[in-house]
C-alpha cells in the first residue's frame, strides 16, 4: 500500500496573501509521498519551502523551478473570506509571474510589484525516508505563448514493498493557454519516461473529464471539488493511476491554508 496527496500550497499564502504553516499543513496530510506546486524558494534563501518541510518531516526533496517572479510580503489576516475581490488584477495579486515574459514597465512601477520578494516558482516530489527512490527525471514540456511559466513533470522511479512503480508530479496550465499541447507532450512522455505501473499528481487546471480525455489508460484515484479552497466549486487537483495499480480509497481534504485544496488517495501496489 502507498499513500499519495497532492498540495498546491500556493507560495504558503491564501488566496489574499495571508500566510499559513506550510509544513504543518504537508505533516497533516501524512502521506508517504506527496506532490506540491507553487513552492516558494527567495532569492538568496538556502532552501526552498519544499525542502524545508522535507527536512523537517522526514522526507526527501525532489524539486524543479518552472519560473521566476515576486511574492508578496505576506500580509496580516482582517477575517475577509478569499475571492471577494478580484485576485488576478495585477494592483491586486499575491503572486508576479514573468519567467516567461516580463510585465510592461507601468506594472514593474507598482508599489504592490517593487516591494514583493523574488525568487521561484517551484514543483516538487517529497518522498518519505525508507522508500528507494532509484532514478528521477525530468519531462519538459512546450512553452505556451500565453503562458506564464515553463511547465515540466517530475518523474520519480521507486520501490515500494518490492514493487517497481514510478510517481510524476506536475503543474499544467490553463485551457485558455492552450494546455492541450501540453497534456500532448506529457501524454507522449509518459508512455516511456514512467514505469507501467504509474501515479500521476498535480494541479491539472482541469476537470476530471477532460484529465480522462487527454490521458487515456489513467484512473482518477480522487474525485471532489478543490478549488478554491474557501468555498470549492470544481476539481482541478487530481491524483491518477495506471497499470496494476488501483485506488482503495480517495478524498478531498478540509482547507489546509493555500487557495487549494489538498487530495489524497490510498494506492493498493498489485501483484
Amino acid at each position: 500500500m502507498l499513500s499519495v496527496a497532492n498540495f498546491n500550497m500556493h507560495c504558503g499564502m491564501d488566496g489574499w496573501g495571508h500566510p499559513f504553516d506550510h509544513v504543518a499543513a504537508i505533516a497533516a496530510l501524512d502521506a508517504d509521498v506527496v506532490m506540491v506546486e507553487e513552492s516558494w524558494t527567495a532569492d538568496g534563501a538556502p532552501q526552498g519551502q519544499a525542502e524545508a518541510a522535507a527536512a523537517a518531516l522526514g522526507y526527501r526533496a525532489l524539486t524543479h523551478t518552472i519560473g521566476r517572479g515576486r511574492r508578496i510580503t505576506p500580509q496580516e489576516r482582517r477575517g475577509e473570506t478569499w475571492g471577494g475581490r478580484p485576485v488576478w488584477s495585477v494592483r491586486n495579486r499575491t503572486l508576479y509571474l514573468e519567467g516567461v515574459r516580463q510585465f510592461s514597465p507601468k506594472v514593474r512601477s507598482l508599489p504592490r510589484y517593487c516591494d514583493a520578494e523574488p525568487g521561484t516558482f517551484d514543483i516538487a516530489v517529497l518522498v518519505r525516508s525508507g522508500i528507494a527512490v532509484e532514478a528521477t527525471q525530468l519531462v519538459p514540456m512546450r512553452v505556451l505563448r500565453a503562458d506564464l511559466v515553463e511547465r515540466a513533470a517530475l518523474v520519480v522511479d521507486l520501490t515500494v514493498e518490492g514493487r517497481q512503480i514510478s510517481v510524476v508530479g506536475t503543474h499544467m496550465s490553463h485551457l485558455l493557454a492552450g494546455s492541450h499541447r501540453n497534456w500532448t507532450d506529457l501524454r507522449t512522455a509518459l508512455r516511456t519516461a514512467a514505469r507501467p505501473d504509474a501515479v500521476l499528481a498535480g494541479d491539472m487546471n482541469t476537470w476530471g473529464p477532460l484529465v480522462r480525455l487527454f490521458m487515456p489508460g489513467w484512473r482518477r484515484a480522487v474525485r471532489g471539488r478543490t478549488w478554491p479552497a474557501w468555498r470549492p466549486h470544481s476539481q482541478i487537483d487530481h491524483i491518477l493511476v495506471r497499470g496494476s495499480l488501483r485506488a482503495i480509497s480517495g478524498a478531498v481534504l478540509p482547507d489546509a491554508g493555500s487557495d487549494h485544496r489538498p487530495v489524497r488517495a490510498e494506492i493498493d501496489l498489485g501483484s
